[in-house]
């Protein structure tokens, strides 16, 4: 709709949209299968390099090795819309391997270039691959004849992130109001103190026992030894690593970047510790085990291999839509021109959606979705009214009454609030987030008296306008 992420409508960075919006160009499709085609292909890269990445020191009779690896990487691969952030370390991985394999001033170059570029899908990547190749980078310049001087390598390893980053820097500089809005984007995590909202760590001495089923616990005990997992790999790691250093014993390349960027990516695992935010944490870990593993003698690899790669499947194959759908009823809907198959209570949602779209916002006319409803605003192809179109944290008197000045001029026809308290807080309920907001529709809106399956859903259709 030529808008520009960020600063038009709340966004991850400009990446992923500019990738994806080219990807759906090449198809002339703009529907949620091209999109998950633009991002199966981003998959597919990083699926590429994670193969590489095990096979260059290794015989072609690890055939069977690298099955095992590429099936435990795509499991953890979930959900759809997290794909960037699952590959996105791989590449890193590849490319800090890269650096170390041979150290010279043209891979340094090419490890920040990969990194600038990483960061423009996502900054807070951009900001863990820092850290991790400024340990790798340390590391390989201590007691090492071959490669350029530290001070060289660190010059030339910036200009790379400045080379790759330019598509933002560019963005920052001639686009208007650009600038403004990724700094306020940067300046909402200082002001709610943290990146996310946390939850309890699934520790695996927390699972009821006797309360839950016997499928169910084993899958909360292999959870919280993954968590543990991810955590104990990094600090181990680097002991390991460092201990080879001083010892003059080789690491080899993949291991050594892996060890690094583990602790890095367990922060974002653990900002929110559950399974979606444990699948983007967690490939550092799983890199990092399976060259380990590779070289072992078989008695040690293919148990090991065999064990993480069982545990993957078992842990987060259940969580995957196309096998819910066996263990619950499923039909066919049409979203946007795309056929999906999905549970009763999204099509519900959905035909909930468009039967208030047809009586009350027709012919494009808008709506509102609050607070955790945005994809409501693709699936009926309209703009959404509001900058926030995932209302989670709490906002300001100055930044809900700009939203409600947008509110004013886009004039939509309904709105669709849901009255959850997120995990259990009610302070976290829209009415207590965003106040103002909630009582403008309150005060222009009429309350409709209807039943749609879910207590939470209240509906506001627009009052008729007085003269």
């Amino acid at each position: 709709m030529g808008e520009v992420p960020i600063r038009d409508f709340m966004a991850y960075d400009i990446g992923r949209y500019y990738w994806s919006a080219a990807i759906m160009a090449i198809l002339g499709d703009t529907g949620i299968v091209a999109l998950r085609v633009a991002t199966s292909v981003f998959q597919a890269i990083a699926l590429f390099i994670g193969l590489m990445l095990l096979t260059r020191p290794s015989p072609k009779s690890n055939l069977l090795f690298w099955l095992l690896a590429i099936i435990t990487l795509m499991v953890w691969m979930f959900p759809q819309f997290r794909m960037f952030d699952m590959s996105l370390p791989i590449i890193l991985i590849g490319a800090l391997s890269f650096l170390v394999y041979r150290p010279s001033s043209r891979r340094y170059f090419v490890a920040g270039l990969t990194l600038g570029i990483i960061a423009v899908f996502g900054r807070n990547h951009g900001l863990y691959g820092v850290v991790g190749s400024l340990c790798v980078i340390f590391y390989i310049s201590g007691r090492r004849e071959d490669g350029p001087p530290l001070i060289k390598a660190l010059t030339t390893w910036g200009l790379g992130i400045v080379t790759g980053y330019l598509p933002v820097l560019i963005f920052l500089t001639i686009v208007p109001g650009f600038a403004s809005a990724y700094w306020q984007s940067i300046l909402l995590l200082f002001e709610i103190k943290a990146t996310n909202y946390p939850l309890p760590i699934p520790w695996p001495w927390l699972i009821p026992f006797g309360k839950v089923t016997v499928f169910h616990a084993i899958c909360g005990v292999l959870e919280g030894v993954f968590f543990i997992a991810i955590v104990a790999f990094g600090l181990l790691g680097i002991v390991w690593v460092i201990r080879d250093k001083f010892q003059g014993k080789p690491v080899p390349p993949v291991l050594l970047a892996s060890v690094f960027l583990a602790l890095p990516y367990a922060h974002y695992a653990y900002s929110r510790p559950d399974i979606s935010h444990l699948t983007s944490g967690i490939p550092p870990f799983l890199i990092g085990v399976l060259a380990l593993l590779i070289n072992q003698p078989a008695k040690v690899k293919w148990p090991l291999a065999a064990l993480l790669c069982g545990a993957s499947l078992l842990l987060m194959l259940p969580a995957h839509p196309g096998l819910l759908c066996h263990s619950q009823p499923c039909i066919e809907i049409n979203v946007a021109g795309d056929k999906l198959i999905v549970d009763r209570s999204t099509a519900r949602n959905v035909a909930t959606f468009r039967t208030l779209a047809e009586q009350f916002a027709p012919d494009g006319r808008t709506f509102i979705a609050a607070p955790f409803w945005p994809g409501a605003y693709a699936a009926l192809e309209r703009k959404s009214p509001v900058w926030e179109i995932y209302m989670l944290f709490p906002r300001g008197i100055a930044f809900q009454q700009a939203e409600i000045e947008r509110i004013k001029v886009a004039n939509p026809g309904f709105a669709v609030i849901l009255d959850a308290a997120l995990d259990g807080r009610e302070d976290l309920r829209f009415r207590n987030t965003h106040p103002m907001i909630e009582q403008y529709i309150r005060e222009n809106f009429d309350r409709l008296d209807v039943n749609v399956g879910n207590p939470t859903v209240q509906i506001y259709t627009r009052k008729p306008v007085t003269q």
